[in-house]
């Protein structure tokens, strides 16, 4: 593989679409040839928490039904019961997702399970919360795992990875300082994949985004986000892509990509949003409307 994770020093550690995509026996693979190709002109979707709209999200059917479409990326969000189980939970309380209440991280796995799961729009549906053992085993083999709130968790998301032969079709990302991130992926033979989180218009991400430029260090990608589109975030891009990484962006909502976000693309023209971000070099977009984006990639062979 060209990037097992990202060269450190010398060291590598690292929809409403007309028919549904067939889904090959192993998907994720080609997702992650796909992922350490970066003069690839394929751009991935990412799904964010699953086909939300449509099921509760974080559930098992929302993830199922982006598998389904043809969606490459599934981002997930990871809690921690009083119990130690990792379960998919955005929140760190059970208030808006479900028929219960509390902190995640005080009750018990089993108190979870009695609860049920809500729709985006709050009601209350048959689905229960799932543990992350449960979701890996459904997206074994058929789908790219992004692990977004979870990098705390890493250890314990290493450990389920191997035992259930999925660590290399995980991604997880963070915001840590370069060498902390090479020392977690030190103590491990096999690690997931790795991205940075850079807010590029803020301190903090300028610094990080600086560090990795100074170390030398070469991530399969790097996630910008940027509230306005400004000669800084333009160079970032730019040196991003030149340097050999891929380039990850979100059209969730204005603050992550300036204003060019989904419900902008299923209120006007795709072309003048998803067709901006693409032009910007992005072969990854996370995505609140994955059937929307997938037509729009598919209509001008950006996908398949």
């Amino acid at each position: 593989m060209k990037h097992s994770y990202f060269l450190f020093l010398s060291v590598i550690f690292l929809g409403a679409c007309t028919s549904p995509a067939p889904v090959s026996d192993n998907h994720a693979a080609a997702v992650i040839s796909e992922l350490q190709s970066p003069e690839s002109e394929k751009v991935l979707v990412v799904s964010h928490r699953g086909d939300w709209r449509n099921y509760p999200e974080n559930s098992l059917p929302a993830i199922e039904s982006v598998i389904r479409m043809g969606v490459d990326i599934v981002e997930l969000d990871l809690a921690l019961t009083s119990d130690s189980v990792l379960v998919v939970c955005h929140d760190r309380t059970l208030n808006r997702t479900t028929t219960g209440r509390g902190l995640v991280s005080e009750v018990t796995l089993d108190s979870v399970k009695r609860c049920f799961l809500r729709s985006g729009h709050g009601v209350a549906t048959t689905h229960r919360m799932p543990t992350l053992r449960e979701a890996l085993e459904l997206c074994k083999d058929r789908i790219v795992v992004n692990i977004d709130k979870g990098y705390q968790y890493y250890d314990l998301v290493q450990r389920l990875s191997e035992e259930l032969g999925v660590t290399e079709q995980l991604l997880i990302k963070g915001k840590s300082p370069v060498g902390d991130v090479a020392a977690k992926f030190a103590r491990y033979e096999h690690n997931m994949m790795y991205m940075p989180i850079i807010d590029i218009l803020k301190p903090q991400g300028e610094a990080l985004f600086k560090e990795y430029q100074t170390e030398g260090v070469v991530p399969l990608a790097y996630e910008v986000c940027w509230s306005e589109y400004t000669p800084q975030v333009g160079q970032c891009m730019q040196t991003i892509l030149q340097s050999g990484s891929k380039l990850w962006v979100n059209s969730l909502w204005p603050s992550l990509c300036g204003g060019l976000c989904d419900d902008a693309a299923f209120e006007g023209d795709p072309q003048a949003i998803y067709g901006k971000l693409v032009e910007m070099g992005a072969t990854l977009i996370q995505t609140d409307r994955p059937e929307l984006l997938l037509r729009y990639l598919r209509s001008r062979g950006l996908h398949d």
